[in-house]
């Protein structure tokens, strides 16, 4: 029995490699030891843009030998190019002009680089096997320096990962929303670069298992282009690896990779229970192949395993063996492309699976928060195997009546002042703002003593060169500073008065417990919160139909908001808050509390909630369950307190 592939495995041996069929061209490499095996790479499944039409290709793959088939086009390219060099005011226009469709943002004026005579470049580009954290730090480099990227409709997540504030990106796509012909795409590339401009060719595909990088280089070398090429980590290292599966081993001294696609591929020359087998593109073929090789004479109880949507937080692995991967596959209820691993290696995936294991992973983790988002918030969630998703629910503001404010400001400076009281990075932020806005500084703090209120407010008056002189020791709330602030003492304190810049929502405890203690508190409006617009449907109807599996509540007033714009929270989500005083605001709205942090730092409350995830992950393994994600576990209804 046989299934089709476009090109004959590329094999990575040891000198005495098995003979290969006639009609195949294999390119063998030596090596002594297995750790020398380096494996290719294939094309990455990212996520195309709105605007393109489902293709069945992310891109265009062309062999070497067709280049000769594009020397009309080459001959083309080197005429010279029709649009008139931009001045330097004229740049974004004359981008736009030039791309073969519009561009996905120009951001004022698109170049980075002041407008040069001569002649640009062009840098062609690998998006990597499908994370962004994964791209080349040459390629990182490359797409924030460039003036236009040029991306496969796959590569565009990358290219808006790393891409300059001024750089302008196009999907290279025609207008019906398919890919480009390679000609096309060269000829958009070399007219930028003759316009002086610095241009990333973005690739969906890997240039080490791909020719479409050899097609389009050999037509800029036409063209007199100046290019460059930069890989990245390959499809099937960066894929085999995050599912946790080496790829040699023991007995298994050889790897072939094969993509499966038009050609005839003879599996009995790929029986031998010594090699590892890595086919790409063939996740919906995979029973048909389990079937093939174990016809062939390839042991029935050989390991295997399909990894979909690889180094992504998406990341799904079956794992099986050739005789049951077809009712395995069909119980996951998976499909979809795909990377196929078959041999002896895959078997040490039970131990060395570390990515799909994380304790969060793949939860989706809803994160109501201010227009300004958290600071290391989303990294921090996916450090654990979780996908942020950040609703704005409060837009912070300046006071109505900015009077209160300013002498505020101008006592600080002139000496009223004995202590400043912050609650709230925003209280923070607004200080500052008012300081640049009068060309003040942190040296304006001089001979002020400074309380704060929890680890983030904290945190950021040391951004701006000031370090808190209190904080409470144990619980971050205002009564716990009350309890730690000093009496007022008229023979140490030359002054008795305290500064308190806060939200337009009033603290009357806390002036109440500084003015127990002899202070004069000088309650000043810095800033006001409004309600934020209600976030889109799709995003409503998740939370309260239980499509998040968490929501992290930072303050009471995300709380209020969120609960206001968008509903509560579907009984199954885990709720996570900071403090007390947010726990105790979101039991008023009918949410039961799963996880509160320790201290007021985000980054804490992350911690805990990766804590609880691993505790539903464990008790999941134990009762034989494989996944603890709480919005596939839905049913019951336990949110409302008493």
């Amino acid at each position: 029995m046989s299934t089709r592939s476009p090109k004959a495995p590329t094999t990575v041996s040891r000198p005495a490699a098995s003979s290969k069929p006639a009609s195949s061209t294999t390119r063998t490499t030596s090596t002594a030891k297995p750790a020398a095996v380096k494996p290719a790479v294939a094309k990455p499944a990212v996520a195309k843009p709105a605007a393109a039409k489902p293709v069945a290709k992310p891109a265009v793959s062309v062999s070497l030998a067709e280049i000769e088939g594009a020397a009309a086009a080459a001959e083309a390219l080197a005429a010279p190019v029709s649009v008139a060099a931009p001045a330097a005011n004229d740049t974004a226009a004359a981008i736009a002009a030039l791309l073969p469709t519009p561009p996905r943002r120009v951001d004022g004026v698109s170049s980075p680089n002041e407008y040069r005579p001569g002649l640009g470049s062009v840098a062609l580009a690998s998006a990597g096997p499908g994370d962004p954290d994964l791209v080349s730090v040459r390629t990182a480099t490359l797409l924030g320096a460039a003036d236009v990227i040029l991306a496969d409709t796959s590569a565009l997540p990358v290219a808006e990962r790393f891409a300059g504030r001024r750089t302008t990106i196009t999907p290279l796509v025609d207008a019906e929303g398919l890919p480009l012909e390679p000609a096309a795409r060269v000829k958009a590339a070399v007219d930028l670069a003759r316009a002086a401009l610095s241009v990333v060719r973005l690739l969906g595909s890997d240039p080490t298992t791909d020719s479409t990088w050899a097609v389009e280089a050999a037509l800029l070398a036409k063209a007199k282009v100046p290019f460059e090429v930069s890989p990245g980590v390959s499809l099937v290292s960066g894929v085999t690896t995050h599912a946790g599966i080496p790829l040699t081993g023991g007995k298994s001294r050889e790897v072939r990779i094969i993509d499966i696609d038009d050609a005839v591929v003879t599996w009995s020359d790929h029986a031998d229970s010594r090699v590892t087998l890595v086919i790409l593109n063939a996740a919906d073929q995979a029973s048909d192949i389990a079937r093939a090789l174990v016809e062939a004479g390839r042991r029935d109880d050989t390991p295997v395993a399909i990894t979909r949507d690889g180094t992504t937080v998406e990341q799904r692995t079956i794992s099986s063996t050739l005789a049951d991967l077809p009712a395995a596959i069909k119980a996951s209820r998976q499909s979809g492309p795909g990377l196929l691993v078959i041999g002896e290696p895959v078997a040490r995936r039970a131990a060395l699976s570390w990515f799909e294991s994380k304790p969060l992973f793949g939860w989706r983790v809803l994160v109501p928060r201010t227009k300004e988002a958290q600071p290391g918030l989303t990294d921090h969630l996916r450090r654990y195997g979780a996908v942020a998703v950040e609703v704005p629910t409060i837009s912070v503001e300046p006071p109505r009546t900015p009077q209160q404010m300013e002498r505020a400001v101008h006592g600080l400076v002139s000496g009223r002042y004995q202590w400043i009281v912050f609650t709230s990075v925003n209280a923070v932020r607004a200080l500052r703002e008012k300081f640049e806005e009068y060309g003040l500084d942190s040296r304006a703090y001089s001979g002020l003593r400074i309380a704060a209120v929890g680890a983030d407010t904290a945190e950021a008056l040391e951004q701006f060169g000031v370090r808190a002189d209190l904080m409470p020791s144990g619980e971050q709330s205002t009564s716990a500073l009350v309890d730690e602030f000093p009496e007022f003492d008229d023979i140490v304190d030359p002054i008795n008065r305290v500064f308190l810049p806060r939200a337009d929502i009033a603290t009357e405890g806390l002036v109440a417990g500084l003015t127990e203690l002899g202070w004069e508190v000088d309650d000043v409006t810095a800033y006001r919160t409004v309600r934020a617009a209600p976030p889109p449907a799709e995003t409503r109807e998740s939370i309260k139909s239980g499509g998040f599996d968490a929501v992290l509540f930072t303050s009471s007033s995300t709380v209020r908001n969120l609960v206001g714009i968008a509903g509560k929270p579907h009984p199954t989500t885990v709720v996570a808050c900071i403090g007390p005083q947010t726990a105790k605001t979101a039991e008023e709205h009918g949410l039961r509390v799963d996880v509160r942090s320790e201290t007021s730092h985000v980054f804490a409350l992350v911690e805990a909630l990766a804590e609880h995830g691993e505790k539903l992950r464990l008790a999941a393994a134990d009762a034989g369950e494989s996944t603890w994600r709480p919005s596939r576990r839905r049913g019951g209804t336990r949110r409302r307190t008493t």
